[in-house]
C-alpha cells in the first residue's frame, strides 16, 4: 500500500506546477521537498499513520484540482481592493519583493544617517 502512496504523490509533484517568479517560496517546490522527506525510501518507506497521509494527498489534490473555486465560483476575478489576479502575481514575484525590501533598506538607511549622524559642534568638543 506505501508503493500506492508514494507513486499517488509521485504523479501529483509531476503535475503541481512551479512558478519561477515565486524562486524559493513556490508551493510546487516546497511539495516536492516534503514528499522527498516522508518516502526518504522510495516504495519502501513505511508510513506510520496512513489515514492521515491519505487525508493530506486528497487535501493537496483539491487544491491543486481547483476544487473550491470550481465548487463556489466568483462573480469577478478582483477583490475588494480591485486588484487582479495577474496583478497580485506580479506583485507577489520574488523579484519584486527584493525591489520592495531594497526600497526599504534605503529608507530606513536614510532615517538612520539624518537621526544619528554626529552634529558639527559635536565633533569639536
Amino acid at each position: 500500500m506505501a508503493a500506492t502512496r508514494y507513486r499517488r504523490f509521485l504523479k501529483l509533484c509531476e503535475e503541481w506546477p512551479v512558478e519561477e517568479t515565486k524562486r524559493q517560496r513556490d508551493l510546487g517546490v516546497f511539495l516536492r521537498q516534503r514528499v522527498a522527506q516522508a518516502f526518504r525510501e522510495g516504495e519502501n518507506t513505511q508510513i506510520s499513520d496512513p489515514e492521515t497521509c491519505d487525508r493530506m494527498y486528497e487535501s493537496l489534490v483539491r487544491i491543486h484540482t481547483n476544487y473550491y473555486k470550481n465548487k463556489y465560483p466568483r462573480l469577478k476575478d478582483t477583490s475588494f481592493t480591485g486588484v487582479t489576479v495577474e496583478d497580485c502575481k506580479m506583485i507577489l514575484a520574488t523579484d519584486i519583493l527584493k525591489q520592495m525590501e531594497d526600497m526599504k533598506k534605503g529608507t530606513w538607511k536614510k532615517l538612520r544617517e539624518k537621526f544619528y549622524a554626529k552634529k558639527p559642534e559635536e565633533d569639536s568638543k
